[in-house]
């Protein structure tokens, strides 16, 4: 990526990064408003930074297909939700046991376990009174869609799934394939939807919704192998989450099973063919395109 593309692309990022967190101020009910040690948890956990990629990504797909991402802002919100209760959940001593995330203590560790885990529960049952609002210019049909949508991809059909393969694969070695389907379930399968929910939310056509997630099923897979290599080579200050526990749990990863430099190969493969995906797309689906190339060079 250029220097003057990055520096749009970093320039897109914090923009649509503050429109997501002062959305999240604005539907998600902070301490102050309703002050107990439930919404301390849920506050501390969902305001603790993050990169809100696949909110970003909610807005940037429907604006790829001309929409106005005003109206995307509510199941933006519902997504980053859910995103940040498997946070919270995957963190737990039952899951992986750790003491970090997003550069702060777990929520478990700040707080307690039972505080936690109803945290996430109150996070992912909170997003679906998001995701059910209703959107101007969006058929209840199609309103109905995405919520399934987000319930299939968030659970049995995506990442709960992935979460079990994941924690059955720990101490094995597994092969290649199946480490691709444990996450194209547990970190792919929230990242596709979001590009799809975007692209319904925009008034995409039925074929830009399939290549919309078709780009989010690429770009999801090269999201995780990106993950697998920071997990190598990065570092916690700059991580904001411990490295090398990958290893310390013994999970298979792409590193692992097909060295840093071809993991690398895999992922800019990845990106290629997202990129590709948006030929048909005018200069709207840029972020898009740039997002792609990000997601494999970031830091973090």
């Amino acid at each position: 990526m250029s220097s003057e593309a990055d520096q749009v692309l970093k320039r897109f990022l914090a923009e649509q990064k503050e429109r997501v967190e002062h959305a999240l101020q604005q539907y998600v009910p902070s301490a102050d408003q309703q002050p107990h040690r439930l919404h301390e948890a849920i506050h501390y956990s969902l305001m603790a930074g993050g990169k809100r990629l696949r909110p970003i990504l909610i807005i940037a797909a429907a604006q790829s297909v001309g929409g106005n991402s005003e109206k995307a802002l509510p199941m933006a919100c519902a997504m980053e939700c859910i995103h940040t209760y498997s946070l919270i959940h995957d963190d737990l001593p039952a899951m992986d046991d750790d003491d970090l995330r997003r550069g702060q203590p777990t929520c478990h560790r700040k707080f307690d376990e039972s505080t936690a885990i109803l945290a996430g529960d109150a996070l992912l049952t909170y997003a679906f009174d998001l995701a059910a609002r209703p959107i101007r210019n969006v058929s209840p049909e199609n309103q109905l869609l995405m919520i399934r949508s987000l319930a299939q991809y968030a659970g049995l059909g995506g990442m709960v799934s992935g979460q079990v393969l994941d924690l059955e694969a720990e101490g094995k070695q597994v092969d290649l394939d199946t480490l691709k389907n444990i996450h194209a379930h547990k970190t792919g399968a929230l990242i596709r939807t979001s590009c799809i929910l975007g692209a319904i939310i925009g008034g995409g056509s039925n074929s830009e919704v399939v290549s919309l997630g078709r780009y989010g099923h690429a770009i999801g897979l090269a999201f995780q192998i990106a993950d697998d290599i920071l997990d190598v080579v990065g570092d916690t200050a700059t991580l904001g989450k411990p490295v090398g526990s990958d290893e310390k749990q013994k999970k298979s990863t792409y590193p692992q099973l097909m060295g840093l430099e071809e993991a690398q190969k895999q992922a800019d493969q990845l990106v290629d063919e997202a990129v590709e995906v948006l030929a048909s797309f005018g200069s709207e689906a840029d972020p898009l395109r740039q997002l792609a190339r990000y997601i494999v060079t970031r830091t973090h």
